[in-house]
């Protein structure tokens, strides 16, 4: 079997969906994926790098759009993450991801999100990191992690 056919080969997925400004359920949708992935057998620190990176990604989508969709698709040799949200899109991506950079609001601040951490910490712990957005449309974010532990 060559690669591509190992790809293509979805072993678990799921999708969740992710209303805007919902912070009483914010953070369900990745402590779910989190857990069944730790049902299923994935190594724990595989589970740490996507329960990051869900999280901080379901946490975008609450604070700045209306709503979103995040995907796992669980391969034999990487996890795919994928979250897409119908929102304000991002002005200026480079700008957005440097790390303390945020454009949370003051009542955000005082529930104690809009460190600036959330895009900077989703592409540390990927071995593959991609954003698009356009802006008044939406983002969309994709994240792969190799469960080999290699980087691409």
């Amino acid at each position: 079997m060559n690669k591509s056919d190992a790809r293509s080969e979805v072993l678990f997925q799921q999708k969740f969906p992710i209303r805007g400004g919902d912070f009483v359920n914010a953070g369900d949708s990745s402590c779910k994926i989190r857990n069944t992935l730790r049902e299923i057998g994935i190594d724990s620190d595989i589970i740490r790098r996507i329960a990051i990176t869900a999280y901080e990604a379901e946490m975008n989508v609450v604070m700045y759009a209306e709503r979103g969709v995040m995907s796992i698709n669980v391969y034999r040799d990487e996890i795919l993450l994928t979250i897409d949200d119908k929102g304000p899109g991002i002005e200026n991506i480079d700008l957005a991801m440097q790390p303390g950079y945020s454009t949370a609001t003051e009542e955000m601040r005082e529930m104690g999100f809009g460190a600036g951490m959330g895009l900077p910490n989703m592409k540390k712990n990927a071995d593959t990191f991609k954003i698009t957005t356009e802006v008044g449309k939406g983002t969309r974010l994709e994240i792969k992690i190799l469960l080999d532990g290699k980087n691409d």
